[in-house]
């Protein structure tokens, strides 16, 4: 056969050279594998196929197309599938069928197919697409992984599964190298027994650290959190959120313009205008910062700290400078606490009002001391002394104890007169939050004006001086009797009392301190200087000693 039949025997059969061309071609790839050249290192290579085929004239006329298992490699990665078209001109794969991808010895994919371009570094696998990155795996239907950037995205929904920690959302991508994920809108995170929902997400799988922006919720064992700014870590329970935030607890609501949470240790603080909300009990705590653990019961709050109880008809307004809580044995059937409240302490219900510098609240007795120049007013009546001691019942008054220095001064309305009583100490008793029966003891002396039951008119000016008093109070606030042992004392009408009597030496009236609403509370009027109450020391009897006897 000559030249010339040689020739057209070639053409007639162009399949042939087509393999025989493709063959050359893989020899001139071998060859530059051997070699060590930086721009070799570039390329995509096929590595291996069962059928491999090439139809410049087909409906693919710029690929190679090949069949059975088929393996690429490219800067150390590694793909295989079913079948592939490979454009070696623009060092790119198009792979279908069981897509495999592997690069090193962490980061593998799965995919039904997928495109690579090897000079842009860029693999877009679609359908069934698993994603894993050491124990970190991404489900999603549609991702680009751009190796360059060590970047993937997915933007038709995805799901990252972390160890005990489940995300979804609708669009997302994941750093390889800082192992950092973002997930965008309809966004739900699951981590043990929490979910976050939110649409906006960046997680640290590392730190296992998540980072909510905007409005987001978590729901946890029961516990409900809102939030436009948070932090939560996974591994050790914590807590971080900014951005005026709020959590409720079953009955117990927290907010504040940033909260922190450990559940290992318990403790909780709020900072900023934080608002404490107990709606079984209903009452409520407010100051700029506040901590409370849970686990210990101790609580501290400061920065314009206010108590107020709600649970009667009328609300108590408490605040002072700093209030700290102690809880005694905690989680058992006798737990009780006690509440310390410190400097600056000022009381407002309509029907109460008390100012001082330290209080106690303790939850066994429900008793509540007052300590340090300690005064209280209830309707026209003030009482003072060392120490104040109101026993609570239900909210409502039960009792109150004055201890030294007791003085109780009532101002008769439309009058100029004050009824008055002073003793060591003085002990009133109330029924429905009324005052019925005071008991004076230790040195009583007391100034008080009969009302004529007629014409409401006063009856005369009586002084006495004993060791006991026994008062007996009508529900309107009205003298029923009196009871002494053995007194000295007199009876002036009204028309002849001597102006140094009409007082007595103990007398104060304080009516400039006294809180006048819920905002007052907050603005101190100290006592002018001098007559603040001075605490009188019991006389101690001398220590006996004895000499030495000499020898």
């Amino acid at each position: 056969m000559n030249f010339s039949g040689i020739i057209r025997y070639i053409c007639g059969h162009r399949t042939i050279i087509v393999v025989v061309l493709c063959l050359f071609e893989l020899c001139l790839v071998s060859r530059s594998i051997v070699g060590t050249g930086k721009k070799a290192d570039e390329k995509v290579y096929l590595v291996h196929a069962d059928e491999l085929r090439y139809d410049q004239y087909g409906p693919v006329p710029d690929a190679q197309i090949v069949k059975g298992r088929v393996h690429f490699t490219h800067k150390g990665s590694s793909l295989w599938c079913d079948s592939a078209y490979f454009y070696q001109q623009s060092n790119s794969v198009k792979a279908f069928g069981h897509v495999r991808y592997v690069q090193g010895k962490e980061i593998s994919l799965k995919a039904d197919r997928a495109a690579y371009d090897g000079i842009r570094q860029l693999l877009e696998a679609r359908n069934n697409v698993v994603l894993t990155h050491g124990n970190k795996t991404l489900y999603t239907d549609s991702l680009d992984y751009d190796r360059f950037n060590d970047y993937a995205y997915f933007f038709e929904g995805g799901r990252l599964v972390d160890g005990k920690d489940r995300l979804v959302s609708d669009w997302g991508d994941y750093n390889l190298k800082t192992r950092e994920a973002t997930f965008w809108y309809n966004v739900k995170m699951r981590s043990g027994d929490r979910t976050v929902t939110t649409d906006e997400l960046h997680y640290d799988t590392q730190k296992s650290l998540a980072h909510v922006v905007g409005p987001s919720k978590i729901i946890q064992n029961g516990s409900v959190i809102n939030t436009s700014d948070g932090y939560f870590d996974s591994k050790s329970d914590r807590a971080e959120m900014y951005g005026r935030s709020t959590v409720v607890d079953k009955d117990k609501e927290i907010t504040g313009d940033s909260l922190f949470y450990n559940k290992r240790t318990g403790l909780a603080r709020g900072l900023g205008n934080v608002v404490y909300v107990d709606k079984r009990n209903r009452n409520q705590l407010t100051g700029q910062r506040l901590i409370y653990n849970e686990k210990t019961g101790y609580g501290f709050a400061t920065g314009h700290a206010l108590v107020k109880d709600y649970s009667q008809e009328d609300t108590l307004y408490m605040h002072a400078d700093s209030m700290k809580v102690y809880t005694f044995n905690i989680n058992t059937d006798s737990m009780y606490r006690k509440v310390h409240c410190f400097n600056h302490v000022k009381v407002y219900r309509q029907d109460i009002q008390a100012i001082c510098d330290s209080l106690v609240f303790n939850s066994q007795d429900s008793c509540m001391t007052m300590y340090r120049d300690p005064i209280a007013w209830n309707g026209t009546r003030q009482i003072l002394g060392e120490i104040i001691k109101v026993y609570m019942n239900d909210s409502t008054v039960r009792e109150a104890h004055v201890i030294n220095q007791a003085l109780s001064v009532e101002r008769i309305p439309g009058e100029k007169y004050f009824n008055q009583l002073s003793s060591k100490e003085i002990s009133g008793y109330f029924i429905k939050g009324k005052i019925r029966r005071v008991f004076a003891s230790g040195n009583a002396k007391a100034i008080f004006y009969p009302i004529n039951d007629k014409d409401s008119t006063l009856q005369g000016h009586i002084y006495i001086e004993t060791d006991t008093i026994k008062m007996f109070i009508s529900p309107e606030r009205q003298l029923e009797k009196i009871w002494t042992p053995k007194n000295t004392g007199v009876m002036l009408p009204m028309t002849q009392i001597p102006a140094e009597k009409l007082k007595l030496p103990e007398f104060a009236w304080f009516e400039e301190l006294r809180p006048t609403d819920p905002e007052d509370v907050f603005h101190w009027r100290g006592k002018d200087e001098g007559s603040a109450l001075k605490v009188i020391k019991r006389h101690e009897a001398p220590l006996q000693k004895i000499n030495p006897v000499s020898r």
